[in-house]
Parts: structure tokens; sequence; C-alpha cells
């Protein structure tokens, strides 16, 4: 039942890039106040992810299966095919977000008390584009938990550097989910599904993520003068401002035959290299 292959799939295990390491730079953020190197919460940090992206993952998959069955695009799904049926899709995400609260027990009371939020948060979006052209930017929250999860988890408190983190998590995902929709545009009209695509058309769709993109620049740039004033820093965001830069140059309106590699392979690059430059600025400085 519980193939490792097949569930790997389902939930697409390489799109962890996207979020995880904005985690470990909002660790790092928070290991810097600290008097001792706390190795012992990174674990629970990096299975918090796991099992939350998972829980995610799968239950959009779930809820999604009619539709994924009925478009071309993604008619090859695991569920569409019969790969995983939809009750042991349900039955995954039951468990991992049962061990996602259980991880959160052992790191902290305000992770543990928060874990439900965090939770509802990331297995709402799945039916947010129902009902609102936005649900991109709701995927875009989802995925900004995780640098102030981690933060959290190690200082047991808010901050203003995770959350201008959060920000521009937010934005860059947001953004770059709307470039991921632009392929179902007429998928959606068709099916009464809510996208920004399907709601202003391709043109002004381009248009808003790419605006999106930029004021996260200007995100990267308060939280660099904030708190990351530092040569490393500013190198791993200025390659981040340019992988933003270069996925919207290869897109236009007539063609959006490289969406793809704008949305996983830039995108995925991207959040490395700022993730890797942040880091080594956090600890060499």
């Amino acid at each position: 039942m519980f193939g490792i292959k097949k569930f790997a799939s389902l939930v697409k295990i390489s799109h962890t890039v996207f979020a995880m390491p904005f985690a470990f730079i909002g660790y790092f953020l928070a290991q810097r106040q600290e008097e001792a190197f706390r190795w012992e919460v990174l674990l629970p940090v990096v299975l918090c992810m796991f099992f939350a992206r998972n829980a995610a993952m799968s239950f959009n998959r779930y809820v999604d299966r009619l539709f994924d069955a009925a478009n071309p695009r993604t008619a090859l799904r695991e569920i569409p095919r019969g790969i995983v049926q939809p009750v042991h899709a349900l039955l995954f995400c039951a468990i991992n977000a049962l061990l996602f609260v259980a991880t959160t027990f052992f790191i902290n009371r305000l992770c543990f008390a928060l874990s439900p939020v965090a939770l509802a948060l990331v297995l709402g979006y799945s039916y947010t584009k129902r009902f609102t052209a936005w649900c991109h930017f709701i995927l875009g929250l989802g995925l900004s938990v995780a640098p102030v999860g981690a933060y959290v988890a190690v200082s047991g408190a808010f901050a203003v550097p995770p959350l201008l983190l959060s920000a521009l998590v937010l934005l860059w995902s947001g953004g770059f989910d709307v470039i991921y929709a632009l392929p179902d545009e007429e998928f959606d009209r068709q099916q009464r599904l809510h996208s920004v695509p399907a709601a202003l058309g391709r043109k002004v769709a381009l248009r808003l993520s790419a605006a999106v993109h930029l004021a996260c620049c200007a995100i990267i740039l308060w939280l660099g003068f904030y708190a990351m004033n530092n040569a490393f820093y500013w190198t791993g965001a200025f390659l981040f401002a340019g992988c933003l830069v270069y996925q919207h140059k290869i897109l236009s309106v007539r063609d959006i035959s490289r969406v793809n590699i704008a949305f996983a392979t830039v995108n995925g690059v991207a959040s490395i290299i700022f993730a890797v430059f942040c880091i080594l600025g956090l600890i060499l400085t």
C-alpha cells in the first residue's frame, strides 16, 4: 500500500527545495542569538517541514483528484492513473499530519500550540482555488510559515527578521505560482476554478507576477539592511534577484513553453543559492 516511490512521486519530494532552504535560514538566524549551537533542534525542524509538506501535498492531490483527471496536463498524476488510491492518499496525509503535531511537541510549547494553525493553513489552501483567484498567495502564506517556524523552534519567540523572511517567501512563491498556473488558464475557466490567469488573462498575470517579485526584492533589501548586512547576504540577494529576472525574461504573452523551467528549475536554484549565502553570512560574520 505505502510504496515509497509512488508516495514520493505523489508529493513531489523534489519541490521541498522551495521552502526547506528558507527554514534553514530561519534556523540559523535564531541560532546566531544562542550561546551554544543547538543541533538537537535541527532534526525536529527538518522533520516538521517534511511531515507538513507531505500532508499538504497528499491532501491537495486528494482534494483535486477529479480536476486532475479531467486536465490533460495533470491526468498522469498518481491518483488519476490509479497508482495511488484516494483513500490511501488521505491516510498518508493523516499520518503525516499527526507526525507533524507530535514532532512539534518535542520542540517547545509555542510550536506545539501553533501546529494546528500551521496545518489548517497548509491543508486549507487546497480548497481556495474554488472561491478566490488569490489562491496563489494563500499557497505563499503556507510556505512562508517555514522560516518563522524554524526560528520559533530555536528561540521560542517571534522577531522582525524571520517575519521579513516570511514576507519574502510569500511574495516570491505567490508570484511564481501565478506563473505555474498559466498553462491552466482555459481549463480553470471551463471548470469554474479561480486563478489569476483565469481571472485577468495571461498578459496581466505576467505583469502581476513581475510586480510581486519586484516587491519581493524590496523585502530582500529591507531584510539585508535590518538584520543581515554582510557581503555574503548581498551576494546571495543579487543572485536570487537575478533568478527572478531570468524567469520573467524566458516567458512572454505569446510563449509560455518554458513555464516548468521558470517554475521549478530557476526557483529551486534561487532558493538554494540564497540560503547558502545567507547561512554563510550568519555563521562567518
